[in-house]
């Protein structure tokens, strides 16, 4: 019998393997990013006291895909930018990227490409 059976098993499979290697300090926390099939969440935790700096997703902006803005991954890049921007305004300048299992495409693309145009290094 497989090991593991469905995409969502092979993703939190992939997750963990990444996530040890990953750690999140004060410094430099750890950006995560939780894709589901309509909306996109993004936080910025320091793993050294398990708290959430900063947050965003696209149920945070006023444009969405349901109001007509344009496709996901554009709003991807928005929740991005939204993020970068409350990141900075912690005092939040330089992160580790943590894709969450997902492949580095598309969605998830879009939002670092937005993180890094808004002003954070990751």
């Amino acid at each position: 019998m497989a090991r593991y059976t469905t995409h969502r098993d092979l993703r939190q499979a992939r997750h963990s393997r990444i996530r040890r290697k990953l750690k999140g300090t004060m410094e430099r926390p750890r950006l995560s990013v939780f894709r589901s099939n309509k909306s996109i969440y993004a936080q910025v935790i320091d793993d050294a006291s398990g708290h959430t700096l900063v947050a965003a997703s696209s149920r945070d902006l006023e444009m969405n895909t349901t109001n007509g803005a344009g496709t996901k991954t554009q709003v991807a890049y928005q929740v991005g930018l939204l993020l970068a921007k409350r990141a900075q305004e912690a005092g939040i300048a330089l992160g580790v990227f943590d894709r969450g299992g997902y492949r580095y495409h598309g969605r998830v693309k879009s939002l670092a490409e937005g993180v890094r145009e808004g002003g954070v290094k990751v």
